[in-house]
């Protein structure tokens, strides 16, 4: 996984410097103009380094966190 940051023109999604074969699986993350979204370079080393670690499976299951958000929503519910 990669982190590229790119610009819509005539409805296509273009990324500077980056030619991404035919049917690349992609998200799309649209900044909000009212509040701009910009990464670092050291942010982007981070967040790449986080990615690099869900790879290795080196991450929390998600099983895990719904269950201890679970488990933090029904103890707020119950004050």
């Amino acid at each position: 996984m990669a982190v590229y940051s790119g610009k819509v023109v005539n409805g296509m999604v273009l990324v500077k410097g980056v030619l991404l074969p035919e049917g690349t699986k992609v998200m799309i993350l649209v900044d909000d103009e009212d509040e701009p979204f910009d990464l670092t370079p050291d942010m982007l080393a981070e967040l790449d380094e986080s990615i690099a670690q869900a790879d290795r499976g080196e991450g929390i299951p998600a099983a895990q966190v719904l269950a201890e958000l679970d488990e933090i929503v029904r103890g707020v519910k119950s004050k």
